[in-house]
């Protein structure tokens, strides 16, 4: 399910979710796995809020300790909602046009690369302690699915110009995944 918010420019929250249901196949949240000698769907549902910078320094306050806002905030279900739903994403209408707007692509495009990667840590990656293995799925998966440059490999990418700087300074600040709480 798909709550826009905030409106932004070429973005449909039909087309969203459409593109949502492709990220949660390619990352493999809608799958079969075998539970006790029998095959079960995990449905892996996933909830995207597009909402605004205020939503998601309240947020990122109230839920790691931090008092600013942030493009994207995944939030995994709790470990007895297994198997009916994955979790949510947050994603800051704002930021994400500014993101676009520095980067060179429209801001559609970013909210989809901000989804991609909630969805993926929603599948239990998590790119501040696995040796680069959710960056390289995430580049694979962004070509895959047609979007521009990946969140983790525009902020690993080497020197970068004055302006794209604070993206990554933004990222060096993340903190560890709590258990339950959101990733980043």
């Amino acid at each position: 399910m798909v709550i826009l918010q905030k409106r932004v420019t070429g973005l449909q929250e039909d087309a969203l979710d459409r593109f949502v249901t492709r990220a949660k196949r390619a990352v493999r949240l809608d799958r079969f796995v075998t539970r006790a000698k029998r095959a079960v769907r995990l449905r892996g549902s996933v909830t995207v809020l597009v909402t605004s910078s205020r939503e998601l320094r309240r947020l990122n306050q109230r839920f790691r300790g931090k008092d600013n806002p942030t493009d994207v905030l995944s939030f995994p279900a709790p470990p007895l909602s297994v198997g009916r739903f994955a979790g949510d994403v947050a994603i800051s209408a704002e930021i994400a046009k500014e993101n676009a707007r520095r980067l060179g692509h429209s801001a559609a495009d970013e909210i989809k690369v901000l989804a991609l990667h909630g969805v993926l840590h929603l599948a239990g990656y998590d790119h501040e302690h696995d040796a680069g293995e959710m960056a390289r799925k995430e580049r694979r998966l962004r070509k895959q699915l047609g979007l521009p440059t990946a969140l983790i490999e525009r902020n690993d990418c080497g020197p970068r110009p004055a302006n794209l700087r604070k993206l990554s300074v933004r990222a060096k600040r993340k903190a560890p995944r709590p258990a339950r709480g959101p990733a980043r």
